[in-house]
């Protein structure tokens, strides 16, 4: 194995099976996005059986195990950047945030600097797995911007498998609190529905037939006035998946400013609690500890914005 590369295995499950490859390779490594994943088949950095595999569009099959080396990052563009972090644990090989909603996990288009990244660069000097390539390290999973809430980053390799394969086979116990239009009838139910970019509006996410698979398992904590506090455990961890399902049900996250439609008298309420964000929480994270095997769980009260519009909706 050269020096600076990781070699991470990857095996075609039946989810997978039949789907192009650079897609079902970014299915069994979640850590990794499917540009990623071309860029290295491209490089020649995946193979099977000792061989290359250069075509990114070749049709995955049940039961392959793909071999892919991912070479250590080179240095961020953006670097380390004195950001305050509440950290909610912290060893040698990960470390665990509560993020405040407004703060991008990762450098982007429109974010090259001001992230979550940029931050664990400065808190964890620089100590952070390279499974994620250059604008990425340490990231596992993410949430949305305007989402608070808990999230875990490795900062070695072989924490960043570990979680990996955890968030693969949704072993990872993640429950968001939700303020939502309505109250849902039934109180409690699943929602299982696939996620994809909308054919329409590319910028959304919506149901799409031929989308990944998405579960949502959702339940009412608290009825309030014309809203309801509920919690959405994730089975799986899709791009929107809450905010989408729970619109699918016509319950809508209040101040979703992308797939909520707020009635007037809570739209008055939100602009006089100057609320601008979708108010969703992520409260629980647990998972075991990817190296010492130690169960692990984490909770977080919902931060001073959501207890206030809770508070001003409370019957």
């Amino acid at each position: 194995m050269d020096r600076g590369v990781s070699i991470i295995e990857a095996s075609i499950t039946a989810a997978t099976d039949g789907l192009r490859l650079d897609r079902a390779l970014a299915d069994v490594l979640p850590e990794m996005s499917r540009a990623r994943v071309q860029a290295l088949i491209a490089a020649g950095a995946v193979s099977r059986d000792g061989r290359p595999v250069n075509d990114a569009s070749r049709r995955a099959t049940l039961g392959e195990i793909f071999a892919v080396a991912v070479p250590a990052p080179t240095p961020l563009h953006n670097e380390a950047q004195d950001i305050p972090l509440v950290v909610a644990y912290e060893d040698d090989e990960l470390i665990v945030i509560d993020k405040p909603a407004g703060l991008v996990v990762h450098p982007a288009a429109g974010n090259y600097d001001g992230t979550l990244v940029n931050a664990l660069l400065h808190h964890c000097a620089g100590n952070l797995s390279g499974i994620g390539g250059v604008a990425r390290p340490g990231i596992v999973h993410r949430i949305d911007k305007d989402t608070s809430g808990l999230m875990v980053a490795a900062k070695s390799d072989r924490a960043h498998e570990g979680l990996a394969r955890q968030f693969a086979d949704h072993s990872i116990d993640r429950r968001y609190k939700a303020i939502v239009a309505g109250v849902p009838r039934p109180s409690a139910g699943t929602v299982d529905a696939p996620l994809a970019r909308s054919p329409q509006n590319r910028k959304k996410i919506a149901i799409v037939a031929n989308g990944k698979r998405a579960v949502t398992h959702f339940s009412t904590l608290t009825p309030l006035r014309g809203a309801a506090l509920v919690e959405c455990r994730l089975e799986t961890g899709r791009t929107h998946q809450v905010r989408v399902h729970m619109a699918s049900l016509g319950h809508a996250l209040l101040g979703d400013p992308v797939y909520g439609r707020t009635k007037h008298a809570q739209k008055s309420l939100l602009e006089t609690l100057d609320f601008r964000r979708q108010a969703l929480h992520a409260a629980r994270l647990g998972f075991i500890h990817p190296v010492s095997g130690v169960a692990l769980a984490f909770d977080s009260e919902m931060p001073a914005d959501m207890q206030e519009l809770f508070s001003h909706l409370h019957v």
